[in-house]
């Protein structure tokens, strides 16, 4: 999965700047250093979403096996009383 985010990322960064100078009528490797820059931004950019991905999953599973935890002290724990 890393690597195939940071393929995607890259060619993210890359097809931003390529877009950007098209829409300025510039050729499309003016600067490659841009270019560059661009595809590791980019590459940084799409791993960082996919480790944010995988901590919001890992947060909602504790979330929802804490609000299971009380709805069935509170539906099933008070009955004993």
């Amino acid at each position: 999965m890393p690597l195939s985010a940071t393929v995607i990322g890259a060619l993210l960064g890359l097809g931003t700047q390529m877009y950007s100078n098209s829409l300025r009528k510039l050729p499309y490797m003016r600067h490659p250093w841009e270019h560059l820059v661009g595809m590791g931004l980019g590459a940084v950019f799409a791993n960082q979403m996919v480790k944010w991905d995988i901590k919001a999953a890992e947060d909602l599973d504790k979330i929802l096996l804490r609000a299971k935890e009380a709805n069935e002290r509170r539906y099933f724990d008070s009955d004993e009383d």
